[in-house]
């Protein structure tokens, strides 16, 4: 396990006061080791970035892996006694939002959110979010593919014609958004993810672990849950699945 040394030399560049930034050549996952640090109490507003991962995470268990320093792989851990009461998939939301909001102003890039927290450009993933926690804190996993994907997707700097950015840059701008974010109450930070959603309005296929839903997605609640109305007029609501945007016929 890697522990956090917050404000290590070779990261102790100008990171937003209040967050506690700590940078590993390599580790299994920065959401393990995170994880672990909460568990041995680790502030809130602890980060842990990785320049590689050998065992990193998506939903539903898949590997994320990049090539070494091209990505950004980190993890946030948010403390519930030291921020704003909201539900706890707020704070995937935001990091996502921070994420889109921070391409945008690095690269001239926005990609667009997939329900739930899924960040694509051109239809293609470019990021994507893991979310563990316990009873008084969350630990938020992000990555990003920066300099370098697979061939099934799409990285910021590829889709950029103008500039290029690294992922320390990214971060480091993701965490202004992120205060900004915060400091929403969670009315007003549902509202603004709505906005951010690709997915509401669409024709989609929700794929499921025993089923599948096809319909158009209506909207989102405020627990998160997806709200998709099928060929019949019936309203499923969705607590997790593998959404996919069907184009039109």
């Amino acid at each position: 396990m890697n522990t956090l040394s917050p404000n290590q030399p070779e990261n102790s560049g100008s990171w937003p006061n209040g967050w506690w930034v700590s940078i590993v050549a390599e580790t299994g996952s920065t959401n393990a080791d995170l994880l672990a640090s909460a568990h041995d109490g680790a502030l809130h507003h602890s980060i842990l970035m990785a320049k590689f991962q050998s065992a990193g995470k998506g939903r539903l268990d898949r590997t994320w892996v990049a090539e070494p320093g091209s990505n950004l792989l980190v993890s946030l851990l948010f403390r519930f006694d030291s921020t704003i009461t909201r539900p706890t998939h707020q704070f995937t939301q935001i990091v996502g939002m921070a994420a889109a909001l921070a391409s945008e102003q690095l690269v001239a890039v926005k990609p667009q959110m997939k329900w739930p927290n899924d960040l694509l450009i051109d239809g293609k993933k470019v990021s994507g979010i893991l979310a563990q926690g316990a009873a008084d804190f969350v630990v938020v996993g992000i990555g990003v593919n920066v300099g370098w994907a697979p061939p099934d997707a799409v990285s910021l700097n590829t889709a950029s014609r103008n500039a290029q950015t690294t992922p320390t840059d990214l971060l480091q701008a993701m965490l202004g958004h992120i205060d900004v974010l915060e400091a929403l109450d969670p009315a007003q930070l549902h509202a603004r993810y709505v906005a951010h959603l690709m997915t509401l309005g669409q024709e989609v296929r929700v794929e499921m672990a025993n089923h599948v839903v096809t319909g158009r997605a209506s909207s989102v609640l405020m627990d998160g849950r997806l709200e998709v109305v099928d060929d019949t007029g019936r309203t499923h609501q969705i607590d997790t699945g593998d959404v996919v945007h069907l184009r039109a016929q």
